[in-house]
């Protein structure tokens, strides 16, 4: 076979990276899952809870989507952990072949505006995607709100979306393939992350942490796999919960040890939901000082990746 015809059986129709990129708490991870049609985002309802780029790989006949998912961008980074996931989201700009835009509903904040600001410096094609249509009280608002934000720059496309009921997402999905260009895959067609295994699993950890513990506490607290086992039918993985002082600890354990516990039972069925078998996890509570704003902490803990 000629190296012609090998390029072009290896050639894609459609075939790039496409940044998800928007203010925290829009629903950015949650439209990444439901995109990929599988949970590879961790989602809760307090902002910043994507800490990480995670990439989903979205495999249809002809393309190939490689969706990243950011941190939000935010003006408050007063910690080095903040500043890290800052320039997380900022370098998924680089090198990328379509952004998606996502704001949410109406709800137009300063930090929407700062995003938007920030795009005018990206040569790629910009879709805004409008999510949580559905949550808009008064409808009438919404039509008015889109024509505004149409007028704001000269999108690719405009879509508006339910991320959580999967409405509209096929239009977005082929909004967004349109504008790839032709290519070879990026990832093999049976892989659907960049992600390893113990990341996920880690990451299953700090959403019950996120959801169990109060407003303050969850963005102190992170997740480290120490130990991660496979054998036919069972996973067995032990993990740290690294907080910054000694008084945070009995917050994360709880009395009689019955929070710890129940973090550690919600996220171990998550994990037997996702990986189709039994899981044995343990869970630790260890104190690294002040690990959100020390430099050496975060490459430790993996997020300077």
């Amino acid at each position: 076979m000629s190296n012609g015809s090998t390029e072009a059986i290896a050639t894609l129709e459609h075939s790039g990276l496409c940044a998800l990129v928007g203010r925290p708490n829009v629903g950015k991870s949650t439209l990444l899952n439901a995109l990929l049609g599988e949970k590879v985002s961790i989602v809760t309802r307090k902002p910043q809870t994507t800490r990480h780029r995670i990439l989903g790989v979205l495999n249809r006949p002809g393309s190939q989507t490689v969706l990243v998912d950011t941190p939000g961008m935010h003006q408050s980074a007063k910690r080095a952990l903040n500043r890290q996931l800052n320039r997380a989201a900022h370098s998924a700009l680089e090198d990328i072949d379509v952004v998606v835009f996502v704001v949410r509903g109406t709800d137009w904040k300063d930090d929407d505006q700062r995003v938007l600001e920030r795009l005018t410096e990206v040569d790629a094609p910009v879709i805004a995607a409008v999510n949580q249509v559905d949550r808009v009280q008064d409808k009438r608002l919404l039509l008015p709100h889109l024509e505004w934000l149409a007028a704001q720059r000269e999108f690719a496309a405009l879509v508006p979306v339910s991320a959580t009921r999967k409405e509209n997402l096929d239009a977005l999905e082929q909004e967004i393939i349109q504008q790839l260009p032709a290519g070879p895959p990026l990832f093999p067609a049976d892989q659907i992350t960049d992600r390893d295994l113990g990341f996920r699993l880690g990451e299953l950890v700090r959403e019950q942490l996120m959801l169990n513990l109060g407003d303050e506490l969850p963005y102190t607290t992170t997740v480290q796999i120490e130990q991660l086992h496979r054998e036919e039918g069972m996973t067995r993985l032990s993990a740290v919960i690294w907080v910054e002082t000694e008084g945070q600890k009995p917050i994360v354990i709880g009395r009689g040890g019955e929070r710890l516990k129940k973090i550690g039972r919600s996220a171990r069925l998550q994990m037997e939901n996702m990986l189709g078998e039994r899981v044995h996890l343990e869970l630790w509570t260890k104190v690294k000082e002040q690990w959100t704003n020390d430099r050496r902490a975060l490459d430790e803990l993996g997020y300077t990746d």
